[in-house]
Formats: structure tokens, sequence, C-alpha cells
């Protein structure tokens, strides 16, 4: 038997969350290992110093940022042809300038700041953008969910989190209904089963 790639993850993370949604799409089978942050295991350390969950242990090859996971599973197998429509620019747009937004929005102290309107503020003209794109068929590029819009959900999704009642109160409607489908969606819950932290010599855990 060929022994599945190993997959650290936690379930809250959501960068963690865009890796399982790709991967669960793909029917690709990985022992996932569940960290907690506060309590890294060595194992995942000696693989990957950066220290960042997911990480992705596929032989001698170690992944640690959750696109190439997402892609390294798709290409194994894409059976809703995520692949065929990826748009790095927004991919790139959510990584950068609007995740360094959610940060200080979500977690004003660490910054030093008081507060982190102003960057929930600057944060709007990205989900401006996601509001257009979905509004003619709903997702973002085709009709249906498909890599863009796993790349990004997560993001959006904790960012409408931090505040649900100014979030809802935007006149985004569009991006409110792609949100709701996507938490809503049995993909997603099949990705949100809790695990108990792993540590070494426990009995694998299969994913998905």
């Amino acid at each position: 038997m060929t022994t599945p790639p190993l997959l650290y993850s936690f379930r809250r993370c959501p960068y963690a969350m865009r890796a399982r949604m790709a991967i669960a799409v793909s029917g690709v089978t990985v022992e996932i290992r569940e960290v907690v942050l506060r309590d890294k295991p060595p194992e995942m350390l000696e693989v990957s110093p950066k220290a960042t969950v997911p990480v992705l242990v596929h032989g001698q090859s170690v992944l640690e940022e959750s696109v190439d996971i997402m892609g390294w599973a798709l290409r194994q197998n894409d059976p809703l042809k995520w692949l065929q429509h990826v748009d790095e620019d927004l991919i790139a747009a959510n990584d950068g300038p609007f995740k360094q937004h959610l940060d200080r929005y979500k977690y004003p102290s660490r910054y030093d700041l008081a507060d982190g309107t102003e960057h929930r503020d600057a944060a709007l003209p990205h989900l401006r953008i996601l509001n257009d794109k979905v509004a003619a068929s709903g997702y973002l590029g085709t009709g249906q969910a498909g890599f863009t819009d796993i790349a990004l959900f997560p993001f959006v999704r904790q960012f409408a989190a931090t505040d649900p009642n100014w979030f809802e109160a935007l006149p985004l409607k569009p991006l409110h209904h792609w949100l709701d489908n996507l938490v809503t969606s049995s993909l997603f819950d099949a990705i949100m089963k809790r695990y108990p932290q792993w540590r070494a010599g426990d009995e694998p855990t299969y994913f998905p």
C-alpha cells in the first residue's frame, strides 16, 4: 500500500481551509495531522522551519504554501475543472494587501493600533471588486465555485465575521450571497470536521 501524503493543518486557519477544500474536491487521500499553533509538533518543524500551516509532505517533496497545495491536489484529479479558471491577480491581491488589512482590522492590538477601522475601510475597494465580479454569475469567473473562489473565500469569511452586523449592512448583496453559498456548502461543512491534536505515535487519520 502506498503511503499517503501528510498534511499538517489547523482547522480554523484560512490558508489550511482552502488547502483542505481543494484536497477534498480532488479526492486525493492524505493523512491529516491537526496542529495546535501554540504547541507545534517537532515533526512539522523539522520538515518546515517556516512553522506555518498548512504543510504537505509527499515523499521527498514539501509544500509550504496553501495555493501550491491546492494546485498539487488538483493536478492529481480535477473533476470540477478548477484549474481552468485561476485568477492569479485576484489571489495575489487577497494574499497581499487584503490580508494585511484583514489582520490589522481583526487584531489591531497586535499592531499597536487603537482599533482596526482604518484598515477595515481600506479593505473595502477589494470587496467591491469581488462584488462586481460575482454579480454576473454568482461566482468569480464561472457559474460555479472554482479555484479562485475557494482561494479567497476563507479570508472574506474571516473579514465578515469580525463585525457581522457592519458587514451585512454593506451594499454588497452579490458578495453576501456568494459568501453565504460557500459557508453553507456541503464542501465547507465536510472540511471543518474537528480532529484532536496530533501527536507522534497516534493512529493515522485520513482525509477526506
